[in-house]
């Protein structure tokens, strides 16, 4: 039976992620910052490793503790690491330790986890090249992360938000290339836009309909058949949006029309 590991589980995608990996028969391990799992949803035999706080400098070699104290028979398949944070700024109104919070989780945590997973002898090992391959690491980012696709039809602000995305696509990009010959692959999503908390809190529940977000389930199933169908080894360090361009509001004017799913990003 495959396994999966999903960082930052308690909610939203990760929790819809949680639910469809188990709906397709992974054994999966879920982890939250609180000292106990969700109540308020059945999350059946999902194995969940508490107090996991991506904002502690140990973060990596707690989680890896974590697991091992599991019992692990055999090395983890695929690990999404889709916790986050989201403030809202302009450039009149900017937010010093709001970015740093959105740059620890975004862009620092994923380094330190993916290190003590693979320190840990946690993440299964294949060859260099598409057959043999590893374990499959998907790092959660956001079109709003792309240089490429920032346009004066959206304007700028939200500095953070857009940097620490920014910044995962490089993590992402030299993880893959770190990992390359241990046949672990590494690529970063979009996974779309969605109605969500994080999206709400921030006002951005006023944009639901016009730019077609949904709900983390339907993300979910896009994603899990993206990383079980179409991720492999030939795609290790790249950005990719699952769902394709729908929800990309400046797809048109940076990319042009007639556009793949799913679609790779411009950096």
């Amino acid at each position: 039976m495959p396994s999966a590991l999903i960082i930052g589980a308690a909610r939203g995608l990760g929790l819809a992620l949680t639910t469809t990996f188990q709906s397709q028969s992974y054994t999966v391990f879920a982890t939250t910052r609180s000292n106990m799992p969700p109540q308020e949803v059945d999350t059946g035999l999902v194995r969940w490793l508490t107090q996991i706080d991506l904002s502690s400098p140990s973060c990596g070699t707690d989680l890896a503790s974590a697991l091992k104290a599991q019992h692990l028979k055999e090395p983890v398949d695929v690990v999404v690491i889709t916790a986050g944070y989201f403030g809202l700024e302009s450039f009149e109104d900017m937010d010093w330790e709001g970015q740093v919070k959105m740059y620890t989780l975004s862009a620092i945590a994923p380094g330190f986890l993916v290190r003590g997973l693979v320190e840990g002898g946690l993440l299964r090992e294949g060859k260099e090249g598409k057959e043999g391959e590893g374990a499959k690491v998907i790092l959660v980012g956001s079109e709003s992360g792309s240089v490429g696709l920032r346009h004066e039809k959206e304007g700028g602000g939200n500095y953070g938000h857009h940097g620490s995305k920014a910044a995962v696509n490089m993590v992402g990009k030299l993880l893959g290339l770190d990992l390359m010959g241990r046949g672990i692959v590494v690529g970063v999503v979009h996974p779309g836009f969605m109605r969500t908390e994080m999206t709400k809190g921030v006002g951005f529940d006023k944009f639901w309909d016009e730019g077609g977000a949904v709900t983390p389930e339907v993300a979910a199933e896009s994603l899990v058949k993206f990383i079980v169908n179409d991720f492999g080894i030939d795609k290790t360090g790249e950005y990719w949006a699952p769902r394709g361009p729908g929800d990309i509001g400046t797809s048109d004017e940076t990319m042009g029309k007639n556009l793949p799913t799913p679609l790779k990003l411009p950096y």
